[in-house]
């Protein structure tokens, strides 16, 4: 059963050590993104990983941490205004409705942009119903039983 998520809500991912970060789901994007500040690829033993800053000094939930990773790709991505660019894509994990996902986010600076992770349709499929008349669902579950 496909479960019913808002046009907005909040996310954990575990990996980054980030609690109740600002989503927008974006059915008209296909990729879902994350903003990312100081994106480098670093050659280290030999081998290329690459290293990001998540968010920004000016975000409350910025913890200065640079993390790595060694499971990415290029990818080219067509933002909203028609510009493809290539962004770099990470697999990592979302916490959301209490259950623990596989996801992939292009990496990409959202400065200017009210929410600093967007969910497309690749992730969203098969798994959610979209309401666009209600927001924080998840957000409202996590804390429900606490």
């Amino acid at each position: 059963m496909k479960l019913t998520i808002g046009r907005e809500d909040k996310a954990d991912f575990p990996e980054f050590l980030l609690e109740d970060i600002d989503i927008k789901i974006d059915s008209g994007a296909y990729t879902s993104s994350i903003h990312c500040t100081n994106i480098t690829e670093i050659t280290k033993n030999n081998k290329t990983i690459l290293k990001f800053t998540l968010l920004d000094e000016e975000h409350p939930l910025y913890n200065n941490k640079e993390f790595t990773s060694d499971d990415y790709a290029s990818k080219i991505v067509k933002s909203s205004n028609g510009i493809s660019e290539t962004r770099f894509r990470i697999h990592t994990e979302i916490t959301i409705f209490n259950q623990t996902f596989p996801i992939y986010l292009t990496l990409s600076e959202r400065k200017d942009m009210k929410f600093p992770v967007l969910l497309g349709r690749k992730f969203l499929n098969k798994k959610f119903v979209i309401d666009t008349a209600k927001k924080n669902l998840s957000h409202k579950l996590k804390y429900k039983n606490k």
